[in-house]
């Protein structure tokens, strides 16, 4: 019977011998497979992330000769510019799909300094140092061991960055009526929608988790890792998308209340008096 480990190790087999074509260009100095493969987590939907890092980035040349050693591997895009020292790789091959990431050394340390020094938290970079901190390592162990404990020590300024970039969400709670009235199910989903994203980024930064928004899955997975959340946090997101919306954005405010008051607890330097003063809030029709 197919089992989810069984199909983790097929594609853990099959990136194994993919890389074998990179890693024979002398330019490559690590390799690590990431994204669901490197959680344990596939189906037969997954595809396989790989990262590769390099002195120097490969030619065209020289990745379509890796292309053809794989025998079978069929290109289907490459992604960004290569002069900005990171690119991707896109290709099929027995049907699943290979998202090769390659990057320069220098690249890379630059952008995990990004965030780890000067405290910037752009979205894919977010996920890149989750990617490293679960990566399987296939060439270069050293290096990406280094990476590994170096992106482990998650800084205080950093998870106060991610709670004070996340503390802030639009009083939707108060609108019911006004809601009620007007065509606003995009505008009503997509409130909700960044709401969740900004309750997950605040708890991101009080448990010291890389929390990216791009392409995030398997939400519940993650919420498992916080110590500090509301309770039964992931079953109360779900139901902001099923339930009417007056219940929702009723729900939604008590959320945004518990997050607030855990901010007050776990980092009590940090002001949260705009994201108090939207709690209670209700817009009242003017009159003639």
């Amino acid at each position: 019977m197919d089992t989810m480990p069984n199909r983790t190790q097929y594609l853990l087999e099959l990136a194994k011998g993919n890389v074998k074509a990179y890693i024979a260009n002398p330019k490559t100095k690590a390799v690590m497979v990431t994204g669901s493969v490197a959680e344990g987590l596939c189906d037969e939907y997954s595809d396989c992330d790989v990262c590769l890092y390099y002195d120097e980035l490969p030619f065209e040349a020289e990745l379509q000769l890796a292309r053809q050693q794989n025998q079978g591997a069929e290109l289907i895009e490459i992604l960004g510019n290569r002069q900005d020292g990171a690119f991707g790789e896109s290709f099929l091959m027995n049907g699943i799909e290979f998202q090769f990431a390659h990057a320069t050394i220098a690249q890379w340390e630059a952008e995990i300094s990004s965030v780890l020094e000067r405290f910037e938290v752009p979205s894919p970079i977010m996920k890149m140092l989750h990617g490293t901190l679960i990566g399987i390592p296939l060439h270069g162990e050293t290096l990406i061991e280094q990476w590994k404990a170096k992106v482990a020590n998650y800084p205080d300024q950093l998870a106060q960055t991610m709670v004070e970039k996340h503390l802030k969400f639009f009083a939707v709670w108060g609108m019911q009526e006004k809601l009620a009235k007007r065509d606003t199910t995009l505008w009503y989903h997509q409130i909700l929608v960044d709401s969740a994203q900004n309750l997950l980024g605040v708890l991101s930064g009080l448990n010291r988790l890389y929390y990216s928004t791009f392409q995030f899955k398997r939400m519940s997975r993650f919420i498992e890792q916080m110590e500090i959340a509301p309770e039964n946090l992931g079953s109360r997101l779900e139901s902001l998308f099923h339930d009417e919306p007056f219940i929702a954005v009723d729900q939604l405010e008590v959320l945004v209340r518990e997050t607030v008051e855990l901010v007050e607890i776990q980092m009590p330097q940090v002001d949260t008096a705009s994201a108090k003063r939207k709690l209670g809030w209700r817009q009242q029709p003017w009159k003639l």
